[in-house]
C-alpha cells in the first residue's frame, strides 16, 4: 500500500473515532511531531516512515511539474501541494 492509500485510509478512521483523531492531533505537540505521528501510524499498523513521508510528497509534487507545461520554468508554483503531513492533519482539523 502506497502512503497516499495508507494516509487516506487512517484519516477515513479517525474521522470516524474521535479517539483516534485526538490520539493523531495529539502527536503534533511532542517535540518531534512528525516523528511522533509516524511512529503512531506504525503503532496502529501503517508502515510510515519520517524521510518515506517526506519524500512521497516531493516525489508527487515533481511529478506534477513535470506534468504541467512540460515541467520547465515556467511551470506553475503550487504551494503546500507536497506535504502530505500537512494536508494530512488540515482533513482532520
Amino acid at each position: 500500500m502506497e502512503i497516499t492509500e495508507m494516509l487516506d485510509e487512517l484519516k477515513q478512521k479517525a474521522l470516524r473515532d474521535p479517539a483516534l483523531r485526538a490520539e493523531l492531533l495529539q502527536t503534533r505537540k511532542a517535540a518531534q511531531p512528525l516523528s511522533a505521528f509516524c511512529q503512531k501510524c506504525r503503532e496502529l499498523g501503517y508502515e510510515v516512515y519520517d524521510m518515506d513521508l517526506i519524500t512521497a510528497g516531493e516525489e508527487f509534487y515533481a511529478t506534477m511539474r513535470r506534468s504541467t507545461n512540460g515541467g520547465g520554468e515556467n511551470s506553475p508554483m503550487l504551494e503546500g501541494e507536497d506535504d502530505f503531513y500537512e494536508l494530512f492533519f488540515a482533513g482532520l482539523e
